[in-house]
């Protein structure tokens, strides 16, 4: 099987690009992490990406005269590792449109609610204030608008009456760290795809996942399987 070259793009603590590393770290994984970049040289998520033996680069916009610049330079280390596919792991920075259209269809994010709903910052208190009894987390593709992108996969879990903001947050990053290697396996081995701006799924789509609901489900195939168990135990 060959394997998907990926670079993950951080700005912080790399959680969620843990828990991808976690998951390419398996053999069967249809993609591998092959760089990981960051905006911000104090990053902890690029000592923990070293950790694993993952190559880092600090690519930090203060070091470029524009955003083009900026962009074009964390383009030509992608190219450089030979990346297919990018990953925004917490990414804080905008990407230009440029950059974005020139890695359409092959850049995906992951953000901390079920859009269309709540997008942007604070998503979580957004959701308690509205009174949503299910929040969750969103694997979209990116498009130059934010958070607007056509959605790979989806995860929910339930708002309970005793959350607050924090007790909200922890349960969602639980479900992203699940959800995200399942996102970038269904890119990475072609079941889930961009066309004419749309996602088109090729394989199985739908199936019950248990404490957690996941649109599109699990591949079914004991080869294709992302071991959501396995994962668990690199949930910070």
């Amino acid at each position: 099987m060959e394997r998907k070259r990926t670079g993950i793009l951080i700005s912080g603590r790399g959680s969620n690009m843990a828990a991808l590393i976690a998951a390419a770290a398996e053999p069967s994984f249809p993609a591998e992490i092959a760089l990981v970049i960051s905006n911000d040289p104090e990053a902890n998520g690029l000592k923990m990406a070293a950790q694993n033996g993952i190559p880092t680069r600090t690519i930090a916009r203060k070091d470029h005269a524009s955003r083009e610049e900026h962009d074009a330079a964390i383009d030509e280390a992608l190219q450089e590792c030979g990346a297919e596919l990018v990953c925004l792991a917490g990414y804080m920075r905008r990407l230009t449109a440029g950059f974005v259209e020139k890695w359409s269809g092959r850049m995906i994010n992951i953000h901390p609610a079920l859009l269309p709903a709540f997008r942007g910052l604070d998503t979580h208190r957004a959701a308690l204030a509205a009174g949503v009894r299910i929040h969750g987390c969103t694997v979209h593709f990116v498009t130059a608008e934010v958070d607007a992108g056509p959605i790979v996969a989806q995860a929910a879990v339930p708002v309970l009456a005793e959350d607050d903001e924090a007790r909200l947050a922890a349960r969602v990053l639980k479900a992203e760290h699940r959800l995200y290697p399942l996102a970038l396996s269904l890119v990475a081995s072609g079941r889930v795809s961009l066309r004419d701006g749309k996602v088109a799924h090729h394989g199985r789509n739908a199936g019950d996942t248990g404490d957690m609901l996941i649109s599109p489900a699990p591949p079914s195939t004991e080869s294709d399987t992302v071991d959501l168990e396995y994962l668990a135990r690199f949930t910070p």
